[in-house]
């Protein structure tokens, strides 16, 4: 018998060890979470490699931090210019360049500022910024934070603390969805990715009320890297694991599975590793 329990806790043991040496830590945006892309992009990466991938969401500047800190394998998000200093500084191994998608101008459709049509997203800010019409902010250093923060520089018009100033320009510190939540609710207008606008207008049970009302200018375009965590920083990190997780995302498959992932219809990312990927 006790040679029975012994057998059955070793079974155990190196199975819990198999498990958790094929198991990596990844932060990511909050966007390829909320847009759906993750609940369909990592079952198959598991199931062609065996390599569970468990996610932490959160803003691009959070979760670049946790890459910085040790605290994750792989880093997954939406800021070139924060990811290229990520790797100089020697927390990442190397940027592999994985898909875009893009931010638009959401506002309830009564749209007060008259922006809707606008081809200039800077045009767009300065209408919005010139009547006070309240924007949302996300205001929490993610990717999308840092896109729209550079739209406003680009304005001209008077900054304060990466903020326009003004009563009417609200930053709230929350993830894109509660952002848009609060939007919709004050009438306002924000600055989204389209995947998680599109999840909210066609994929959640309350649909939100908000509209695109600017899309399409160069400004707007918005890139995904993946960076595994270097373990000349933290030798903790498993960079071969993290790896295999990269070089899945830019080939043929995982490239296709980028490509064909759509809601209601529609394609939310499009793969830049191989753009013709079908």
């Amino acid at each position: 018998m006790k040679r029975l329990l012994l057998a059955l806790f070793l079974a155990v043991f190196f199975a819990s060890s198999a498990y958790a040496a094929d198991t990596i830590k990844m932060s990511t945006t909050t966007s390829t979470q909320d847009s759906g892309l993750l609940d369909t992009l990592l079952p198959e990466f598991q199931k062609d490699s065996g390599i569970e991938v468990q996610v932490l969401a959160k803003g691009t500047g959070a979760a670049i931090r946790d890459g910085v800190d040790g605290n994750v394998d792989v880093i997954f998000v939406h800021d070139p210019e924060r990811e290229e200093k990520f790797v100089a500084d020697g927390f990442g191994v190397k940027r592999y360049k994985v898909m875009h998608n893009d931010f638009v101008l959401v506002g309830d459709p009564s749209d007060p500022a008259k922006i809707k049509g606008e081809k200039s997203v800077l045009a767009a800010f300065k209408k919005i910024a010139a009547q006070k019409v309240e924007f949302i902010s996300r205001g929490d250093e993610s990717g999308t934070h840092a896109k729209e923060v550079s739209i406003w520089t680009k304005t001209g018009l008077p900054m304060k603390d990466k903020a326009p100033e003004g009563a009417w320009y609200l930053s709230v510190g929350q993830g894109m969805g509660k952002t848009l939540i609060m939007a919709a609710e004050k009438k306002a207008y924000a600055l989204t990715d389209r995947g998680t606008f599109i999840a909210q207008k066609f994929g959640a049970e309350k649909p939100t009320s908000l509209e695109i009302l600017v899309e399409g200018d160069e400004l707007l375009f918005n890139p995904y890297g993946v960076i595994p965590v270097n373990p000349k920083k933290h030798p903790n990190v498993k960079l071969d694991l993290a790896e295999k997780f990269a070089n899945w995302l830019v080939s043929a498959r995982g490239q296709k599975v980028i490509a064909d992932y759509k809601l209601n219809g529609q394609q939310v990312f499009y793969p830049d590793a191989i753009p013709a990927a079908k």
